[in-house]
């Protein structure tokens, strides 16, 4: 019987999902943070529960040549990475063998993972942050499996912009006395930071507040201006709904644009707060190229592009068929889709806005039969009902671009009940040092 505080020898065989080494413990599983493959460790049980134990590495008879002294000072405090303790060789074996493993035990398919498109540059390479304001004022990032908030002054993850911004909001919440947000008892202003940064080094901040205004507003604007370098707007978010959700009901611009261009694979995207946009610009492009290449669009196809957000792969398929039409939820999203596409001279792209279930039904029900669906979804995956709506247009191709392999599994095997299979698999990391990885997959019918 394994006992919790207990110290145990463990040999470290692979990777959890959540990047935790995974040993085996007289016969039962163990998770064990920071284990790396390969390694004989001591693992000090955390947690016992019936099928499963938890632990922590505490010592290594013979490190791993892949192991490494993390390089962030809040990598033991901060949940956002979770390979800071392993190179990136090893990373990204870790998370092909994620793929692989969910096509296979969730989706049923043995088809191979092709390969796994690393990145470049692993440092600050994400083009939107998120952070959260603590109560106490602290603006940085929860704590991991947990919503206390660790004040984070340098993330390695995020541009130099979005580090200014966030000191620059600790200033003026000090200056003016505003107070944090508290999710226990919905009181307190400040609930999030949001910086959005484009390839040119220009940035977009917007304030997530508790209520419709700010104190000391003008003050807030010059904090910002003096302290981001780039900085082209200034926009407050209202989002008093109760929920740890960022993003807001509605903005109000207090100084400048209220949206920031971007561009991608030679085309311009408007984006404005609430609209999706790949975080890792680089490999965003990797993605897209294979997710086209897959699509294998000879100038003669019409595509249907559910969960468009702003319209990204909607244009870049638009370049290479006959008609593609996007469908987004988001409003603002479907507006800078429009927008992006007239700037773009994209004249055979059609966007609508509304739920990708509903769009998609009304679509089967009319008649539509797009000869390509492209599908990217968020992390929760497809609704049932969408992926019959997909199934009973009968495309030719299906095109499967998912930020989660777990859900990406359970759809890609719903989908084999309408005749449909993966062929093709391959993986691209837009998320260095951390657990989350993209996907792409090619399904094709069985006749």
């Amino acid at each position: 019987m394994i006992e919790k505080n207990e110290v145990y020898r463990a040999v470290i065989e692979g990777y959890s999902a959540e990047g935790l080494g995974v040993a085996r413990i007289d016969g039962q599983v163990a998770f064990v943070r920071g284990g790396v493959r390969g390694e004989t460790c001591q693992v000090r049980i955390e947690k016992v529960l019936k099928n499963a134990v938890y632990g922590k590495a505490l010592s290594w008879e013979a490190p791993s040549a892949h192991r490494q002294t993390p390089d962030c000072p809040y990598d033991k405090q901060c949940g956002g990475c979770d390979f800071r303790h392993i190179d990136y060789e090893e990373e990204l074996y870790a998370k092909r063998c994620r793929v692989q493993d969910a096509l296979r035990r969730l989706g049923g398919t043995e088809t191979a993972v092709e390969e796994i498109i690393g990145a470049t540059d692993t440092l600050r390479y994400r083009n939107k942050a998120q952070y959260d304001v603590s109560p106490a004022g602290e603006v940085g990032f929860y704590r991991r499996r947990t919503h206390q908030v660790v004040d984070v002054e340098r993330c390695l993850l995020q541009s130099e912009a979005a580090d200014a911004a966030a000191a620059a909001l600790r200033t003026y919440r000090e200056a003016c006395g505003v107070s944090g947000y508290d999710e226990a008892s919905g009181t307190g202003l400040l609930r999030h930071l949001f910086v959005r940064t484009n390839g040119r080094g220009e940035s977009l901040v917007c304030l997530l507040v508790n209520g419709t205004s700010l104190p000391c507003e003008a003050e807030l604007v010059a904090q910002m201006r003096r302290a981001v370098p780039g900085v082209i707007g200034i926009v407050l978010g209202v989002h008093r709904r109760a929920g740890n959700a960022v993003l807001g009901e509605s903005y109000r611009t207090l100084w400048g644009a209220d949206t920031i261009d971007d561009t991608l694979c030679g085309l311009t995207f408007r984006l404005s707060v609430p609209s999706f946009y790949q975080v890792n610009r680089a490999q965003a492009q990797k993605l897209y190229e294979r997710a086209l290449a897959f699509a294998a669009l000879t100038g003669r196809e019409t595509v249907l592009d559910l969960y468009c957000g702003a319209g990204t792969i909607t244009q870049i398929m638009a370049r290479h068929a006959k008609e593609v039409i996007g469908a987004e939820i988001v409003p603002a999203a479907v507006a800078d889709a429009i927008e992006s596409a007239r700037r773009n001279g994209v004249e055979n792209a059609r966007f609508f806005c509304g739920d990708a279930a509903a769009v998609a039904a009304d679509f089967a029900a009319r008649g539509t039969r797009p000869d390509v669906i492209c599908v990217d979804p968020p992390r929760k995956g497809l609704a049932p009902e969408v992926i019959e709506a997909a199934a009973n247009m009968a495309p030719e191709r299906i095109v499967y671009v998912s930020c989660d392999p777990a859900t990406l599994g359970r759809d890609v095997k719903q989908f084999g009940v309408y005749g449909y299979h993966v062929t093709r698999a391959a993986a691209v990391d837009l998320f260095p040092r951390t657990r989350h990885v993209e996907t792409v997959v090619l399904m094709t019918r069985t006749e």
